[in-house]
């Protein structure tokens, strides 16, 4: 079940990166490189 779960999440992660970058709007592109970079260097940090 769990990697099931893990699957469908990693999924929507992907297909929320794929809009993004379909969007062609720079802020939106950009917004989501900083926030992808926040998430993973700053709080892998704290936790």
């Amino acid at each position: 079940m769990s990697k099931s779960v893990s699957f469908l999440y990693n999924l929507a992660r992907k297909a929320n990166d794929i809009e993004k970058l379909t969007s062609g709007d720079p802020k939106r592109i950009a917004r989501r490189m900083k926030n992808k970079f926040i998430g993973r260097k700053l709080i892998r940090k704290i936790w």
